[in-house]
């Protein structure tokens, strides 16, 4: 790995950033001036601008979905934006690398009811306007979506009998089926089924009462792996959170109406799910947020025939316990939490005491990790600046430093090029700079030559500044 020369007087000028580290009491909430309408069922995207999406849900309990969506702005609050193109909720929305958010399914309005939906949106923030994509090839909701490392997006799990999973290319606009699940996915629930993108770009998928699965993108099929430890969850779901360590934690999950503190953890390189502690009370239809110094924060839970709960705890991974800490400031279940570039999480919407709430409030953790910086690129093989007087190559290897990853963690940061995801060589700790990281890359294809094509680094979803490389 060869050393940047410049890299010293890059760190000097950013030294005051790279060090920010406030202190807070553990668990503290603050609320807010809430969403524009009340939400539930809705999703929440942080953009690469360090503003999140709102969009769709359910704001009357007995009405059908919305099209509306709002910005969150850390400095300015809430603030309108662009209808979908259709009302929706339960679909799935994901930040693609070129900055836009596909929105796909989710319930529509039917006969009275809701079914779910093959439609989906592309949401441009540069315009704040939402425009239709190519359909899915199935109707999809309550369904979970998964960035790969190869820039597609891959669509798993819903209820009303889909047997596969479907693939979109933010390339063509459009959507393909891929393999076919080996486990029974006709799902009873919303939030029948659980997924997390494990170290080696592969997706664990955990269904609500046949076991769990992986899919595997080179392949482009699934294949059976070990039995989840908590048994069945026919009335709502554990999430499923990558930890730093590489490891999947499955928290809470409910089966015929138990809520039993449960938890597990699984084990990439044995393809098994082992206990862990238990959760301080039993959850279901809440969030588990991973936090950049490697915990796991837990809010909400739902309680039939009875209110939901504010209880919120906190995962530590490498005692093997769960601690609780202080209520949030209303109870609800089935809302957001978004890791904002400041190190909070703004908790959003969701089921209260009558239905669906526009509440927010803001959780701090103990201590406030900014969103990754990065700096100029260079090339691996002679150490200078990738600029517009000595461009990249396709294909070619580059290195850079950037700062807020993880001390030893397993979970490769992203890195995006004029829109494509590079593949990821190495990413450490930065040889003589204590408190930074080195992240190489390769150059992917696929992307325009100039003298300043966009770079952006994402890590636990947060996205870094953008650089701007020459490449010919």
């Amino acid at each position: 790995m060869k050393t940047n020369s410049v890299l010293p007087l890059l760190l000097f000028g950013a030294a005051g950033y790279a060090s920010i580290a406030v202190a807070q009491l553990p668990g503290t909430f603050t609320p807010m001036v809430g969403m524009k309408m009340p939400r539930t069922g809705h999703t929440a995207t942080l953009l690469s601008n360090g503003k999140v999406l709102i969009a769709g849900g359910i704001a009357d309990p007995f009405g059908g979905p919305i099209a509306t969506a709002e910005i969150y702005d850390p400095d300015r609050g809430f603030l309108p934006t662009g209808d979908m193109t259709a009302p929706r909720s339960h679909h799935t929305a994901t930040l693609l690398p070129d900055g836009r958010v596909l929105l796909a399914g989710g319930d529509i309005s039917a006969g009275g009811g809701l079914i779910p939906s093959n439609r989906a949106d592309i949401y441009d923030p540069s315009t704040g306007t939402f425009a239709a994509t190519g359909n899915m090839i199935r109707n999809h909701a309550c369904h979970e979506a998964n960035l790969l490392r190869n820039g597609k997006i891959l669509i798993v799990g819903s209820y009303g009998g889909v047997t596969n999973a479907e693939l979109y290319d933010p390339a063509t606009g459009a959507f393909a089926l891929t393999g076919q699940y080996t486990r029974i996915a006709d799902l009873n629930v919303c939030q029948g089924a659980a997924s997390s993108l494990l170290t080696d770009g592969r997706v664990l998928i955990i269904w609500q009462d046949s076991g769990a699965e992986i899919y595997d993108p080179g392949t482009g099929s699934f294949t059976p792996t070990g039995e989840p430890i908590q048994g069945g969850n026919n009335n709502g779901m554990p999430v499923a959170t990558l930890l730093m360590n590489g490891r999947v934690l499955i928290a809470g999950g409910m089966s015929d109406g138990s809520y039993g503190p449960r938890a597990g953890l699984y084990d990439l390189s044995t393809g098994t799910f082992t206990g862990t502690g238990s959760t301080a009370i039993g959850r279901a239809f809440h969030t588990a947020s991973l936090l950049p110094d490697g915990s796991v924060f837990l809010a909400g839970t739902i309680r039939w025939g009875d209110a939901p709960l504010a209880d919120t705890e906190l995962y530590d991974p490498v005692a093997g316990a769960f601690a609780p800490l202080a209520a949030m400031t209303t109870p609800s279940f089935a809302h957001t939490a978004t890791l904002l570039n400041n190190g909070k999480l703004l908790i959003a919407g969701g089921v209260a005491f009558d239905g669906p709430t526009s509440r927010a409030e803001l959780y701090s953790p103990t201590i406030l990790v900014p969103a990754p910086r990065l700096f100029s690129p260079w090339h691996a093989s002679t150490g200078e600046i990738a600029s517009p007087a000595s461009p990249a190559a396709i294909g070619e290897v580059l290195s850079m430093y950037t700062s807020s990853l993880s001390e030893g963690g397993l979970i490769p940061p992203r890195v995006a090029v004029g829109g494509r995801l590079a593949e990821i060589l190495y990413f450490g700790s930065a040889p003589g700079y204590p408190g930074y990281y080195q992240v190489n890359f390769r150059l992917p294809g696929g992307i325009g030559a100039g003298p300043e094509v966009p770079v952006w680094l994402t890590y636990i979803g947060r996205h870094s500044n953008e650089v701007t490389i020459g490449v010919r």
